[in-house]
């Protein structure tokens, strides 16, 4: 217990001194921190942060703009985890508005249509403020869209926010699946050899010839578009490689003096391949998961992009670069770019994490 100890404290010390890869750990840790807390942060908390305001659709980043809320006559009572979980239910309509006047016990407003009209429209103060008129300035707010807003008016920002966890997720139980299916296969593979061996690895040679792209189409095509069904495609496809490795691995330990040892004393299969076997290739499995996690994040924006994956209105960073994608040629390029770099940015973290953990768990490099 001791010495493990000593190993994984070993590692974490070369880990840390290795600066990028230690920067790769700090933008997950902070990506998973979103992800969980993401209708707590975000400023549009609603379900999907799918706030709409059709007048102020397509705006640039730092665009500024004059709300009245509308009380929505409904009271909800929402649990911590609940909005954790799935956000808040509206309370207010947010009116666009590019001035207001307020006499008597009504507040007139210039409903804002676009930069060169407005309507005239008047709302009475008692209904608005629930019969407390002195505190009718608390309804007319000014929001900062930090990102701008995309085609159907919704803050990029919280789309943003919220499409981490799908991102995340996906990842995550993408990497568990590959995980099992790959450790189990090619553990049997390494370690009966003869006609399982064989087996497995005409498995394992015939998935891997198929691309992978089109393979994820086979599959969701089958089990249908949706969230669910991201992550069965996506994990299934991964796991070939997670077997090859432990395929190799477990050839080159059942070699080993300690492994003969436990044989001899009759230890069963199970017991020697869970308890002696895997715990020494910890190390290479951390370094492709790392890998495939990354992976999933890409083909997850792939599917997304081609509107076979999460479906709207679902937060997705795929499907944000398909719904504003058609703006890089125009005025708001920065609609689509910026869900693509934070893509970019969380795959270069994973992968950063990768070569960190490979350097970290060789024990050659001291």
């Amino acid at each position: 217990m001791t010495e493990n100890y000593s190993y994984k404290k070993q590692i974490w010390q070369r880990l840390k001194k290795n600066k990028l890869a230690f920067a790769g750990l700090c933008v997950i840790a902070l990506a998973f921190f979103v992800a969980i807390f993401g209708y707590y942060l975000a400023p549009d908390n609603s379900s999907n942060a799918d706030l709409q305001t059709v007048e102020i659709q397509a705006k640039k980043p730092g665009y500024s703009q004059l709300f009245l809320k509308l009380p929505i006559d409904k009271t909800v009572k929402e649990s911590f985890f609940h909005k954790l979980l799935y956000g808040s239910t509206p309370r207010y309509q947010y009116l666009p508005i590019s001035g207001y006047k307020i006499g008597g016990d009504n507040i007139f407003i210039n409903k804002y249509v676009d930069e060169d009209t407005s309507i005239l429209q008047r709302y009475n103060i008692n209904y608005l403020t629930h019969h407390q008129p002195g505190l009718i300035q608390q309804n007319i707010i000014t929001k900062k869209y930090w990102l701008g807003t995309d085609t159907f008016g919704r803050d990029i920002l919280s789309r943003l926010i919220i499409g981490t966890r799908v991102s995340l997720a996906v990842g995550l139980i993408a990497v568990l699946i590959s995980l099992t299916l790959g450790i189990l296969l090619g553990a049997l593979a390494g370690y009966y050899r003869g006609w399982i061996d064989e087996t497995i690895m005409w498995l394992v040679n015939v998935t891997w010839s198929i691309p992978t792209l089109l393979l994820v189409f086979a599959i969701t095509l089958a089990l249908g578009k949706g969230f669910w069904q991201i992550f069965i495609a996506v994990g299934i496809t991964l796991w070939v490689s997670v077997a090859r490795l432990v395929r190799g691995q477990v050839l080159a330990l059942t070699q080993m003096e300690y492994v003969q040892a436990a044989k001899a004393l009759g230890y069963r299969d199970a017991r020697i391949i869970l308890k002696h076997i895997l715990p020494n290739i910890l190390g290479p499995l951390m370094v492709i998961a790392a890998g495939n996690f990354a992976t999933a994040i890409i083909i997850e924006a792939g599917l997304s992009f081609l509107g076979i994956g999460v479906q709207p209105p679902q937060p997705s960073w795929g499907l944000m670069i398909k719904e504003n994608y058609n703006f890089i040629i125009t005025h708001n390029p920065m609609l689509a770019l910026i869900p693509g770099i934070a893509i970019m940015i969380l795959v270069l973290a994973f992968n950063l994490l990768g070569n960190g953990l490979r350097d970290a768990v060789d024990v050659k490099t001291d």
